[in-house]
């Protein structure tokens, strides 16, 4: 080893026996691939190191912006871990200062412009003081007081995905050549995770905005609240094909759309936005209701050749002077092989809007019957509609979660809309399941008094009036 850190380390000679730690290759290895969190990954690797290596770790992420003209890779102190359970209190807020008081000539940067080790030998408190702006980070690390260090850049498929600043005190050895060979091994493996993982959540992101993007904002007509949720699956970085809409008829009607393309990846979130924008578009141009509009969405899918099959839910909320005047509104709806929505009737009973069944999914059969079905409604009234990730686990029964569902909003059915939809979704949803959830509520106001300040302001398209 030699005494220079700005030296990297020379090449070892061939050995016969292993010159490298096999076992920690084989657990970073096994423990970094069972995750897909970036730092959940830097989190266990500082763990495998300590005390195996060093004292003390501190793991830096390299993200990468795909625009670089956002200033390049950011840098990000991840995951740390000290041996002694007393000190780890002051890594933590070494690891929670330091990058923001390292000079341009640290220890870090020279290993990350580099691409090679970095090695202190001896006098390491001094030499990390020297190259800290004077803060919090330049008195912490006296506090811990390292005597030698190493910084290893962790890279992979070419490009440097993050480093590991690993520590040792007065009371360990200066690290050997088998264990720097030991450290860039397992920087090796370790790399390849951390790049999976790093890509994973890019994509991830990628496809959930892509996918909310094609989810606008509902419409809030008259004394109508309408609240929408949608949470991707937690399980794949994979999105789905649900959808919810909300959105006025030229004749003043609303429209509630809940609904669920087969597939769960960027080709069934395409075909979402197909389907949805061809069933809004109909509905606003023909003014048709609910089955009707099924039945043309069907045709339009068999006559544009679309690969697509879904399951929907259309709602309509109508209202005659007649109908006002008497404090109801008339709810047509027809189902096309979905759940069942859900109504929250004002003395908190909560039934589902099941009249005689579904009928066949989208794509399927385009000529298939669409039944519709109508119920009158008090003010005061909620209705849910949810897709079947809300509701459906592999290891429940699906009758038995909707009843439970039902039994949730009917504790919740006194809440503000916006909380119950969110209590429903921490509730029926906790850990984030294998599916995406959308879900769409309305809220029924009453229209004797103002619209209530919980439901915000009126949101209608210019050319129909709020109070239609």
């Amino acid at each position: 080893m030699t005494d220079d850190p700005g030296t990297p380390t020379r090449p070892l000679p061939v050995r016969h026996a292993p010159s490298w730690d096999r076992d920690l290759e084989a657990r970073v290895s096994g423990q970094l691939a069972e995750t897909v969190d970036p730092e959940e990954a830097v989190a266990r690797l500082a763990r495998l190191l300590v005390p195996a290596l060093g004292d003390w770790a501190v793991i830096t992420l390299v993200e990468h912006d795909e625009d670089q003209h956002r200033g390049g890779p950011r840098l990000r102190d991840a995951g740390w871990w000290h041996a002694d359970p007393g000190a780890r209190a002051l890594v933590e807020r070494y690891a929670a200062s330091r990058l923001g008081a390292l000079t341009r000539e640290s220890l870090l940067a020279e290993a990350l412009q580099s691409a090679r080790p970095v090695l202190v030998p001896a006098g390491a408190t001094a030499a990390v003081r020297a190259v800290l702006a004077p803060g919090r980070a330049h008195d912490v690390i006296g506090e811990l007081g390292p005597e030698h260090a190493v910084i290893q850049p962790v890279r992979a498929r070419g490009r440097t995905v993050g480093a590991i600043s690993l520590f040792g005190g007065p009371g360990r050895a200066p690290v050997t050549e088998t264990e720097l060979r030991t450290l860039a091994v397992v920087a090796d493996r370790a790399g390849l995770a951390l790049d999976n993982a790093l890509l994973y959540r890019r994509q991830r992101h990628v496809a959930e905005v892509f996918q909310r993007s094609l989810l606008t904002a509902p419409v809030e007509p008259d004394h109508m609240q309408v609240v929408v949720r949608y949470q991707p699956a937690a399980v794949s970085a994979k999105v789905g094909g649900d959808w919810y809409d909300a959105f006025l008829q030229r004749d003043g009607a609303t429209v509630v759309v809940i609904g669920d393309v087969v597939g769960h990846d960027i080709e069934a979130a395409a075909l979402m936005g197909q389907i949805r924008s061809m069933l809004r578009g109909i509905a606003v141009a023909t003014g048709h209701a609910p089955a009707a509009l099924l039945r043309d969405v069907d045709a339009a899918v068999r006559t544009l050749q679309l690969p697509a099959m879904a399951s929907a839910v259309v709602a309509r909320f109508e209202q005659t002077p007649d109908e006002r005047e008497r404090g109801v509104t008339r709810l047509r709806w027809s189902n096309a092989g979905h759940l069942p929505p859900l109504v929250i009737h004002p003395d908190g009973s909560v039934l589902p809007l099941t009249a005689l069944g579904n009928d066949v999914i989208l794509g399927v059969v385009p000529d298939a019957e669409r039944r519709e079905h109508e119920v009158v409604l008090d003010r005061g009234s909620t209705v849910l509609l949810y897709t079947d990730g809300l509701v459906e686990r592999r290891d429940a029964d699906l009758r038995g979660r909707i009843e439970q569902l039902r039994a949730v909003l009917a504790e919740l059915a006194d809440l503000p809309l916006d909380d119950l939809c969110d209590e429903v979704v921490r509730r029926l949803n906790p850990e984030r399941a294998e599916d995406d959830v959308a879900l769409v509520a309305v809220r029924l106001h009453r229209q004797d008094r103002p619209r209530p300040a919980e439901a915000g302001p009126n949101h209608v398209p210019p050319d129909v009036a709020a109070d239609r």
